[in-house]
């Protein structure tokens, strides 16, 4: 049996006292100890601290397995192909949604955890991909299929999984539940007892797991281990903040739930050294970044707020929100990164706006997506009314000009809101249908009747191929500029995600961001004019005070390669929805160590 380390597994025994009483904790301990026996893991794994978590090398695609497929070919395959042709130095890691097989929910309702769906590949074909890139494997502990052998054993009242699920009272008060959906909390199944009916947060095809159960804990345990073994550097907590379920209250961020993720968090710690935890929290941004804890909770979080906020800035023009939201980010805990993104398999949450833009600009916003082709997601609020949840539209789509394809004004724009979500301090994740410009698949959604469908195109490698080689299309145009900034920031340390982050005090329409290297060896300015109109931004404005710009008025601006040659008065124009990333101008020695 392996030895653990002490300090770890006393804080692990602590946990388990937390969740399941001083009576059960000890002998889940050893449990837990005879678990990691059955993995190759922790004596082979670096220490702590032993490398770097990650730099500005670091950017994740988000993809499902098939969203490029070729006949007679596995689509994993295929993926690798595609990732290894188009991709290579542009991005370092690669999140692959759900792999296993499934029933709905286009692999989160998981019925066999362990597996890979024959119909994408094999646990081989994650290796290849594993032995190129870091991967994200979703681990979906919220809720398990209908059709999994786990709820056919709950039915029949089979242990263990006869008390996996969690049976509630219909007439049980659970008003105070919030929820992500409009369907029904509780849905009715037949057991060999008769009528039960079970808690469905999310759909009656996905079962909610009870984490009560020490025994569901373990499970996930398990696959956890499985999961590191198998290549995941990356483990992303779907759902997580809705695990644990207590009648009476919102049964949601509960003090339970955040002592599993950092019961997880020692785990990783412990046996896999530089395995990351994400947590999926799609809330308002206080709650989402709760998520950190005090750097024992999760290492990584997503900026929910920033897709609809970049939204809102470029529909408006109006860039007061966004810089306010940007300057009120704290810096995440030693060891800890949020995650930018714009996009990805989900909608764009329009519950991370409460509290930074007023209700009134949310409905404009909920409004533009629809005039855009897009469709919206609502949830079900305490009064039984619904509001909107979710924006189902492609990325690209949303920042289109109706009536107009394809403009230069729109690729300009859509480009500018990625260019700001690579500039934030934190690793990126682009999703695979902003990188090929994908318009609404309405088709999709028609077939399927799902509004998620309207951005999970599946693409055809000959047809897709045939895109990416038209110069003129904007499949193409895009995919090469945005995979040229990809490449662009990998090689700058300002962009490093532990790196400094200033926010630029600029003139209404102008949003801009200063970073550092984290030895300061290095200062980028990242400019965004967020309108249609030209804007002149004051380049004095950029330094900190007392700092003066090179006697030639020379900026390095790196997206162009070229010098930027701004005017005696300091002044340079930017085009609409033009981005620059300029490289701070020489200082006299005396002048950069003042500034430190």
């Amino acid at each position: 049996m392996k030895v653990l380390p002490v300090e770890i597994m006393r804080r692990i025994c602590a946990r388990l006292q937390r969740l399941y009483g001083a009576k059960a904790a000890p002998r889940l301990a050893e449990r837990l100890e005879l678990l990691t026996d059955r993995y190759n893991l922790g004596g082979t794994c670096p220490l702590p601290g032993a490398g770097p978590l990650w730099d500005q090398g670091d950017a994740l695609l988000i993809t499902y397995a098939d969203m490029v497929k070729a006949p007679q070919e596995p689509p994993l395959a295929t993926l690798h192909r595609f990732l290894e042709s188009r991709l290579r130095g542009a991005l370092s890691g690669v999140h692959i949604l759900p792999f296993f097989p499934y029933s709905s929910d286009e692999g989160f309702s998981v019925i066999d955890y362990r597996k890979v769906d024959e119909a994408l590949g094999s646990w081989e074909d994650i290796h290849r991909i594993a032995g190129e890139f870091k991967l994200m494997f979703d681990l979906v502990l919220n809720h398990a299929s209908r059709n999994s052998a786990w709820f056919a054993n709950f039915q029949a009242g089979i242990a263990p999984e006869r008390d996996y699920f969690i049976v509630s009272d219909p007439e049980a008060d659970l008003s105070a539940v919030v929820r992500p959906r409009t369907s029904p909390l509780l849905t009715p199944i037949q057991t060999p007892h008769g009528e039960k009916w079970v808690w469905t947060t999310f759909s009656p095809d996905q079962i909610d797991l009870n984490f009560a159960n020490p025994d569901v804990l373990f499970e996930f345990l398990d696959i956890l281990l499985l999961y590191i073994q198998n290549g995941a550097r990356i483990i992303r907590l779907d759902a997580i903040a809705y695990l644990w379920k207590e009648p009476g209250t919102p049964c949601i961020n509960l003090p339970q739930t955040h002592e599993v993720v950092k019961l997880l968090r020692d785990v990783v710690d412990m046996l896999a050294p530089g395995t990351l935890l994400l947590t999926e929290t799609n809330l308002p941004h206080e709650q989402n970044i709760s998520y950190f804890g005090a750097g024992d909770e999760a290492h990584m979080v997503y900026q929910f707020s920033l897709p609809p906020l970049l939204l809102h800035a470029l529909y408006t023009g109006n860039t007061r929100y966004l810089q306010a939201w940007a300057s009120g980010l704290s810096a995440p805990p030693p060891g800890c990164t949020y995650l930018n993104f714009t996009a990805s398999h989900d909608g764009i949450g329009v519950r991370p706006l409460e509290g930074l833009v007023p209700a009134e600009e949310i409905q404009q916003v909920v409004d533009n997506v629809r005039h855009r082709g897009g469709l919206v997601s609502t949830r079900s609020t305490a009064d039984g009314q619904e509001s909107p949840y979710e924006l189902n539209i492609t990325y690209f789509d949303a920042l289109g000009e109706p009536g107009h394809a394809d403009t230069e004004r729109h690729i300009a724009r859509f480009l500018c809101s990625q260019t700001v979500m690579l500039s934030l301090r934190g690793i990126p994740a682009v999703y695979f249908h902003s990188l090929t410009a994908t318009h609404n698949d309405h088709v999709g959604v028609d077939r399927s009747g799902q509004a998620r469908a309207i951005n999970r195109r599946r693409w055809e490698e000959h047809e897709l191929n045939a895109l990416l080689e038209d110069p003129a299309g904007a499949t193409s145009r895009v995919f090469h500029a945005y995979t040229r900034l990809l490449r662009i920031r990998s090689e700058h340390r300002a962009f490093h995600p532990d790196g400094a982050q200033r926010v630029l005090d600029l003139d209404e329409g102008l949003f801009g961001l200063a970073r550092s290297a984290p030895d300061e060896s290095e200062t980028i300015f990242a400019v965004f004019n967020m309108t249609g109109e030209m804007r002149s931004l004051d380049t004095t404005r950029l330094l900190p005070e007392g700092i003066s710009q090179d006697d030639d008025g020379s900026w390095t601006e790196l997206i162009e390669e070229q010098a930027v040659e701004v005017r005696p008065d300091g002044s340079l124009e930017l085009r609409p929805y033009e981005t620059l990333w300029l490289l701070q101008p020489s200082m006299d020695p005396t002048e950069r160590q003042s500034t430190q």
